[in-house]
């Protein structure tokens, strides 16, 4: 069957109320497309303008004009207000008949009039939208919230796409759209939700991300990411010689009482050391193999220098927090690098398996957040190249054989 991409935009409202990560759960535990893009945008009017046009003309008849609805709402508030441009979250996803799935999932408007009404919580909409009419006639509305909104059929997800690959290009995926004296006290840290929870579909990630809002931070960055070789040898390569000396040590006692206990004969500190420098350095080495592994989906010993910085073969999220005192509010909520050793309630308490797979990784200072910005290009996103080149395709499938 044929891949086609749809999308999924997460209205600046449901950001703005941290309920990103409740949408996410419910998409990716529900369906049956791949996730293969993410990016916070704050639109200009000219694209708020030109994506209600494509809302406005839509063939399907939804009921209760939302059509009209839906195009005055992002003309309105998805666009700039008092100067600020609001952060969205576009998220991509690819597979069969991609649009109808996420229809179903998004769901329909539960339609209230101040009388109780029956909602069953199954789609997005259910949970997180609203639409409250004056009177029991529904012929005016009094508030009106999507919380998200999607393509009816793979024509329109295809039309608006194209609106976006045209408008990505040159956008950062660091939002910055607050005031110069707000981000004098402000920190930004990165995060990064680990491979472990990609492996099936879950709710994993979202359940991730919403622990994470608990801080009342914002999300001013995010993408779906394949981290290459290089990019995980850079991003680790600092803890290197501190999982050598901690680690070493160790590994030399455990092969002396290995050795003392088959060959029953006493070794004396000397030999010890010896294993130290030979056996636990290069069990050392192995260890540091594995989470270059466990990130890029390859060991490093077994990459082509020609394919370092070639993207992976296991997938991450990439998101960037902002506020005051984001390190540390993050680090608290993610918990002790060892489950095992981490507070009740934390992410890696909660998700993590041991010290290696442990859900997720947040910087420990605003240097190394810097750092390890900079390595993973947190203000670069190529769903504008996934998007040009997802149309081309289909531009190029179009096209009449001329066999």
């Amino acid at each position: 069957m044929e891949q086609s991409l749809s999308y999924v935009l997460v209205t600046p409202y449901t950001v703005a109320k941290s309920r990103t990560g409740g949408v996410l759960s419910r998409l990716l535990s529900r369906i049956s497309l791949e996730l293969v893009g993410a990016q916070m945008i704050a639109m200009d009017q000219s694209l708020a303008e030109e994506y209600a046009d494509i809302i406005r003309t839509r063939t399907k008849v939804e009921g209760q004009k939302i059509s009209e609805l839906l195009a005055s709402y992002i003309e309105q508030s998805m666009g700039p207000s008092g100067g600020i441009r609001h952060r969205s979250l576009l998220l991509l996803f690819k597979g069969e008949n991609p649009s109808e799935q996420l229809a179903s999932v998004v769901g329909a408007f539960q339609k209230e009039t101040g009388s109780v009404e029956t909602v069953t919580g199954e789609s997005i909409r259910d949970t997180y939208a609203d639409l409250i009419f004056s009177d029991e006639s529904q012929n005016e509305v009094h508030y009106f919230e999507p919380a998200v909104i999607t393509a009816q059929t793979q024509a329109e997800a295809d039309s608006t796409l194209a609106l976006f690959a045209s408008w990505l290009p040159g956008q950062s995926n660091l939002i910055v759209n607050r005031p110069p004296e707000y981000y004098q006290n402000t920190e930004r840290t990165l995060v990064i939700i680990k491979p472990d929870n990609w492996r099936y579909a879950s709710s994993r990630p979202g359940m991730i991300i919403d622990m994470f809002s608990r801080s009342g931070l914002r999300i001013v960055a995010i993408k779906v990411l394949k981290m290459s070789v290089e990019q995980a040898l850079n991003f680790y390569g600092p803890t290197k010689d501190g999982l050598k000396a901690k680690l070493a040590p160790i590994y030399g006692m455990q092969a002396r009482e290995l050795l003392e206990n088959e060959f029953n004969v006493h070794l004396d500190n000397k030999l010890q050391d010896i294993l130290t420098e030979s056996f636990g350095d290069m069990y050392s080495e192995d260890q540091f193999e594995r989470i270059v592994e466990f990130m890029a989906g390859i060991k490093p010993s077994d990459c082509k220098a020609e394919d370092l910085d070639k993207p992976g073969l296991v997938k991450c999220m990439v998101l960037v927090y902002e506020g005051k005192d984001a390190v540390q509010k993050i680090r608290t909520i993610l918990g002790a690098t060892d489950p095992n050793k981490a507070t009740a309630g934390t992410i890696r308490r909660e998700f993590g398996s041991n010290i290696r797979v442990n859900a997720a990784h947040a910087s420990d200072s605003t240097e190394n957040a810097k750092r390890e910005m900079g390595i993973l290009k947190a203000e670069e996103n190529f769903c504008s190249t996934l998007l040009t080149d997802y149309l081309a395709s289909q531009a190029t499938a179009s096209r009449p054989s001329t066999t």
